[in-house]
């Protein structure tokens, strides 16, 4: 029964799973979509003549198809003079203030959340980006030479390691350093492809992205631990009484309908009156997606709402907790001309996560 459960849950969300007790909310075309930007230095990688470094300065507008892995387009300008050693990226003879720009297209893996279970509230993280590019260098155009010394356009590569630490309480902006290498790809004779030391250029790039608004209500992905719900299913349906009755479980954005008949007979799976909400840790607000689950409930129906929380902290504050989700629940309901009978907190109940406030529709 509880595979069943699990399975029914992850079906009716529409979600993805990546662990076998973790789903992810499934995410819409636009959704988890960024745009950033940075500045830095880079200077030959064969470090014969370093310095002077070139200042560099970009955009980056990229998407997180998953929390492991993701993409981005990236630009950026270069505005130095220390050439590479061979091939033609170099800045010889320009006389602009943009000496050359490299137009990326890169891919992005997420090492903390690939070997690490993700949490959209995590501070640091850990990724790796490379991609191909386009360069082009502005100059006098008699630098263009038919031995490919001093062409204009190139062939790129782009390696790197990112290091980005999440900044605000809803993680929407994420701050990161980023060493790379920028290849040149084509600096030979004939564009033939290559890629050495002699032709490329290091990196130390900062930047700041900006994480846009989802359709979840938060700036990340939304993770639920199927487990921890189907626990709660299962403590909420032993305090409701072994008696026929139909359910609707609301956990914010989520619907599933469940049909719960005596134990003693077969089960099918249903929903109609109950409505979950739940509540974030220590919390005790409403959310939009709360509130339009409620909305479902017609005035002039009597209810009653049994509060929960989770085991962290003592006994006193998630007695406290539970009930002020009751009440909100209950004060929010009362306004739209529906009978509350009955509003109690029932403090932690099972072992779970349980921040819930359960509306019971007689």
């Amino acid at each position: 029964m509880k595979k069943f459960l699990i399975a029914l849950s992850m079906l009716a969300m529409g979600i993805t799973s990546t662990q076998a007790q973790v789903a992810y909310e499934k995410a819409k075309a636009f959704d988890n979509v960024y745009l950033g930007v940075e500045g830095g230095v880079t200077g030959p990688l064969n470090f014969k003549h370093f310095a002077p470094v070139n200042p560099a300065a970009g955009l980056k507008l990229g998407k997180q198809f998953s929390p492991v892995y993701g993409a981005n387009l990236e630009g950026l300008a270069f505005f130095g003079d220390n050439r590479w050693q061979t091939g033609s990226l170099g800045f010889s003879n320009s006389h602009t203030v943009v000496r050359a720009i490299n137009l990326g297209l890169n891919g992005t893996l997420n090492f903390t959340n690939l070997f690490c279970e993700y949490n959209p509230d995590r501070r640091f993280e850990v990724g790796a980006e490379a991609g191909i590019g386009y360069w082009i260098t502005y100059g006098d155009k008699h630098i263009i030479q038919t031995s490919n010394t001093g062409d204009d356009t190139e062939l790129t590569a782009k390696t790197g390691l990112t290091f980005a630490y999440n900044l605000g309480e809803k993680r929407a902006w994420q701050l990161y350093v980023e060493p790379a290498v920028l290849w040149n790809l084509t600096h030979g004779p004939g564009d033939a492809v290559q890629m050495g030391k002699q032709a490329a250029q290091l990196g130390l790039f900062v930047g700041l992205n900006y994480k846009f608004k989802t359709s979840n209500g938060t700036h990340n992905f939304k993770v639920w631990n199927v487990g921890e719900l189907n626990d709660e299913i299962n403590s909420l349906r032993d305090q409701l009484n072994a008696k026929p009755k139909e359910v609707v479980k609301e956990v914010e954005v989520v619907k599933e309908v469940i049909k719960e008949v005596p134990a003693q007979t077969t089960q099918t799976l249903c929903i109609d009156n109950l409505v979950f909400v739940t509540f974030a840790q220590g919390k005790y607000f409403l959310t939009n997606e709360a509130k339009k689950a409620l909305d479902d409930v017609k005035a002039g129906r009597h209810v009653q709402i049994v509060g929960t929380a989770s085991p962290e902290g003592p006994k006193a504050l998630n007695d406290r907790l539970s009930q002020n989700r009751a009440d909100v629940v209950a004060k929010y309901l009362q306004s739209r001309g529906v009978i509350v009978d009955e509003a109690k907190g029932q403090g932690v109940q099972g072992v779970t996560s349980n921040r819930l406030a359960v509306v019971y529709v007689k």
